[in-house]
């Protein structure tokens, strides 16, 4: 009966490709009656998927050194407990899944590395110009890359010290070695933004890190010239009758003159040196009010970048100078003076047209549990990160400060867990 048995496998082969062919056309599905385990697979396997498919997001965090604010926590420590501090708060800000950690690596004319331009801070011995016996940047920087967080080396560029006595800083502290470059204004020492020495001189001292470190972005925050004191004017009219007033009739564009060039200069040393390296800036959150220009904001702040601390943003942002800006938008939704929302709106417009990516500068320490008011209120920064995402030109958040969010007031830290950065995401610039 051998034609049986050949009928018989001719049904088994066709009965065989049937199977296959239900298999190929519908996947894992067709075998799910031989496996029942595996019905809770779609459920693992979607959440990678929606991870992997979220777009980039800034989701950084300020760590600041200055007056040991956020690390270390006093100066003086051993080295071995510094390091551990460091890596605890690393671990936690990880455990958010942030992405960025922006560390004030210069808090004043003073360094948290060996330079030829800076005496080591007095914020990690206590003492400024002693050694602390190992590199906190070189440590900091590996440690933040083992945990695949963009570490954004954070300086301030003209201030000197919160104090004025010049014999108070180290000996071989550049400052000291040429008070002919200092300002005393308020109470504090400043380098003069108007020396032509001076800014080449901060330049070098930046690119220095660039170049001896795998940093990924240079960072700079709102202080250029200092904030005013009264009424009293910034002491440097002598330097403007000599390098400024045949070129500008106005002492306040000279001024914003001498901000561009610094700018400028930073931006084209650090891509000459490093072309993947960013610049980053995150100033104060106002340009200019509208009453004064009518292309400014719809607000009635006291001090604005561009009058005030002559930092003229735009034109940084015309000229793509910079692969960042995050300004400071530490006011709450609905204030009268400076409204969040139409100061974001604003930002989105200006950087609308430019390569430069817009970050918010988020007011975490503002959140007041015992208090009154708007930053009582539990959904305040909730509400800001909300109406970050209504903006397709806003790509991410920057807390002020680390301790501040670490704090975990109002149950922010929750908040931000389960209901914005459930996933870990990778950062824009990356």
């Amino acid at each position: 009966m051998w034609w049986k048995k050949k009928l018989i496998r001719a049904q088994i082969c066709i009965l065989a490709g049937i199977v296959v062919g239900f298999i190929l056309l519908h996947g894992p599905l067709a075998v799910l009656p031989m496996l029942p385990i595996v019905v809770q697979r779609p459920a693992l396997l979607v959440m990678p998927a929606k991870t992997s498919a979220r777009r980039p997001e800034m989701r950084g965090v300020w760590l600041a050194t200055v007056a040991n604010l956020d690390w270390p926590s006093r100066p003086g420590l051993p080295a071995a407990i510094q390091q551990q501090e460091f890596t605890a708060l690393l671990d936690q800000i990880q455990g958010l899944h942030l992405n960025t950690v922006v560390v004030q690596v210069r808090p004043l004319a003073d360094a948290f590395y060996p330079s030829h331009y800076a005496p080591w801070s007095q914020y990690l011995t206590g003492t400024q110009g002693q050694d602390p016996g190992y590199d906190p940047l070189a440590f900091m920087i590996a440690q933040a890359h083992q945990r695949r967080l963009a570490f954004h080396a954070w300086f301030n560029p003209f201030r000197v010290s919160n104090q004025e006595n010049v014999l108070k800083l180290a000996a071989n502290n550049p400052a000291r070695q040429h008070p002919d470059w200092l300002v005393t204004y308020g109470g504090q020492l400043y380098y003069n933004p108007g020396l032509p020495d001076v800014r080449d001189f901060i330049i070098n001292s930046i690119v220095e890190v660039v170049h001896n470190y795998a940093v990924d972005a240079v960072h700079l925050d709102d202080y250029f010239y200092p904030y005013p004191v009264g009424q009293q004017d910034f002491p440097d009219q002598s330097i403007y009758l000599h390098y400024g007033a045949h070129l500008f009739a106005r002492k306040a564009d000279w001024r914003r003159d001498n901000i561009n060039q610094f700018i400028q200069q930073l931006s084209r040393q650090i891509k000459q040196v490093k072309p993947t390296v960013a610049l980053g800036i995150s100033p104060f959150g106002v340009w200019r009010n509208r009453a004064v220009d009518p292309t400014g904001s719809s607000t009635r702040a006291t001090v604005t970048d561009y009058d005030s601390l002559y930092a003229d943003t735009r034109t940084w942002i015309k000229h793509n100078w910079l692969d960042y800006i995050a300004p400071q938008l530490y006011w709450n939704i609905g204030f009268t003076v400076a409204d969040y929302e139409t100061l974001v709106r604003w930002w989105v417009n200006e950087v609308k047209g430019s390569h430069v990516q817009l970050y918010i500068g988020q007011a975490a320490y503002k959140i007041n549990p015992g208090g009154t008011g708007a930053w009582a209120d539990p959904e305040q920064l909730p509400d800001q990160l909300r109406i970050n995402q209504r903006y397709e030109l806003v790509r991410g958040s920057l807390f002020f400060r680390l301790k501040s969010l670490l704090r975990n007031p109002l149950d922010i830290l929750d908040r931000l867990r389960h209901e914005f950065y459930q996933y870990p995401v990778a950062g824009p610039l990356t």
